[in-house]
């Protein structure tokens, strides 16, 4: 005759917490689960538009503009560089170090289509603002609307 087992919800849900624990582990090796890749750095980039132009800014602190370089292909925009370590400290024992450098790569698919041959470019203080004008077909038409 089989036996009733009494059901204890919290101790499934330590051992559900116990498996998921394993599964995070194994995907990351031993660094904690929600930390960044290590020596991967990914600048933040930002999306807006207006009337005319479709702009795009990219924080990139400590990266030298011969550095950075933008393309665009079809609708995709792509800004790709390197930030670099240039000085070493002889007289500096470094416990930690989180600084990261190497290259990155930020692609964006742009919501309308852009006049290519008058993109303009700005780096200054670690923003690099890209200007896209629209092109014609993609300016919105407003039409006024009469209520009655």
């Amino acid at each position: 005759m089989a036996q009733l087992t009494p059901w204890r919800p919290f101790r499934e849900m330590s051992t559900l917490r116990d498996e998921m624990d394993k599964v995070w582990d194994r995907f990351f090796g031993e660094q904690a689960p929600l930390t960044p890749w290590r020596g991967e750095w990914v600048p933040s980039l930002d999306v807006s538009e207006t009337k005319n132009n479709v702009m795009v800014r990219a924080e990139l602190p400590g990266i030298n503009a011969k550095d950075i370089d933008i393309s665009l292909t079809d609708d995709v925009l792509t800004v790709t560089g390197e930030k670099k370590q240039e000085k070493e400290e002889e007289d500096e024992n470094y416990h930690r170090v989180e600084t990261s450098y190497g290259s990155f790569s930020r692609s964006v698919r742009l919501p309308h289509e852009v006049k290519s041959d008058k993109i303009k470019a700005n780096y200054r203080d670690g923003i690099l603002k890209i200007t896209l004008p629209k092109s014609e077909k993609a300016k919105s038409k407003q039409v006024k609307i009469n209520v009655d």
